[in-house]
């Protein structure tokens, strides 16, 4: 739960000290992306243990990836910062920033156990940044719909920074509505797609 101020208390569906990590390509960086798909998966096949979802966005036609979305549990922030820092498509120049933020696994589980299996339906990264007083802390109703839900947090954990989601859903408008507008400064709706290497 959050304070007036924006500390956020201790949750009982946190198991660890996790963190959402979010590549955001460069323009034009589609080639040299692929060029590195196999060094970029054996990195992440590294980290499998602590691996709670993980995936590229893609632009709205669904085919070209624009970023790539990597929810860890590690053991602290020093170490989330060489896991997000040494990937192979970051050491390369794919990505032009990275948004990394302590998070919390409000639904206490991974993407593998998303009742709606890999594939079926649309599904879509819904990204809320913002300070202040925290909201969106209880999990939204339609749990089934949720591969990943939780708060954005600062290093120490306690100073709610955003909401990030991943969702299945029948469009963005249905995907950014799982967040409540007016505390955010900004909603960012990606399509969004489950990530490692094919079946």
């Amino acid at each position: 739960m959050a304070g007036r101020d924006g500390r956020v208390g201790p949750c009982p569906y946190r198991v660890g000290m996790e963190f959402f990590c979010y590549h955001r390509d460069r323009p034009d960086s589609v080639a040299l992306r692929q060029e590195l798909l196999e060094e970029h998966w054996s990195y992440m096949d590294r980290h499998a243990k602590e691996m709670i979802a993980r995936g590229p966005t893609l632009t709205s036609e669904g085919d070209i990836p624009t970023g790539s979305v990597h929810i860890v549990d590690l053991p602290d922030p020093a170490a989330a910062r060489a896991f997000a820092f040494d990937e192979p498509g970051y050491q390369a120049g794919v990505y032009r920033d990275v948004l990394l933020r302590r998070w919390r696994n409000m639904l206490g589980r991974t993407m593998w156990d998303f009742p709606g299996g890999r594939t079926g339906g649309n599904r879509y990264l819904a990204l809320g940044l913002g300070t202040g007083r925290g909201t969106d802390l209880a999990v939204p109703p339609d749990r089934d719909e949720l591969i990943a839900y939780g708060p954005l947090l600062s290093d120490d954990g306690t100073t709610w920074l955003g909401t990030a989601a991943l969702v299945r859903a029948p469009n963005p408008d249905a995907a950014r509505a799982v967040l409540t507008s007016g505390p955010y400064a900004d909603i960012e709706v990606h399509h969004w797609q489950f990530g490692g290497r094919p079946s």
